[in-house]
């Protein structure tokens, strides 16, 4: 299927980029989201109308994400759970632990914008993450595990 990107999406292309891509990836994703539009005469002719209006506020929305970045810079964040001896968590930390740590720290940070590359933290120690605040603005932070006997 064709379609029209209304937004930079990663791997894909950038607003305005026409691509083809799997049907089921247009109609589940994509376009539900808002990211994308069928490509017709139709919706080009529409979008190369819009096409200000939507460069201004991508624009807005990474000067945003830039904004926010530089407050998450360096941000640590503590997190204690029970553990063995040996280091070993007793469960694990996932992204959505980090985000209700974040947020009782006065961040509101989505669960999936938390990128945790080798999956949920199972040992104690500090972890550097990265947050993906939008599609050009990546920031890290450093995750500490604490361990609290069983």
């Amino acid at each position: 299927m064709q379609i029209i990107l209304l937004e930079k999406v990663i791997n894909l292309g950038t607003l305005g980029d026409v691509v083809r891509v799997k049907d089921g990836f247009a109609r589940n994703f994509l376009i539900p989201q808002g990211k994308a539009k069928r490509a017709t005469k139709a919706s080009l002719a529409e979008f190369e109308a819009r096409r200000a209006e939507l460069e201004k506020a991508q624009a807005e929305a990474l000067v945003t994400a830039q904004e926010t970045a530089a407050k998450y810079e360096g941000l640590m964040v503590q997190i204690t759970q029970k553990a063995g001896v040996d280091g070993k968590l007793f469960g694990s930390v996932t992204n959505s632990d980090i985000s209700e740590a974040l947020k009782k720290q006065g961040f509101d940070v989505p669960k999936a914008s938390i990128r945790m590359p080798e999956g949920p933290l199972k040992t104690i120690g500090d972890y550097p993450l990265k947050l993906a605040l939008h599609t050009d603005v990546v920031v890290t932070i450093t995750v500490s595990v604490l361990g609290e006997a069983a």
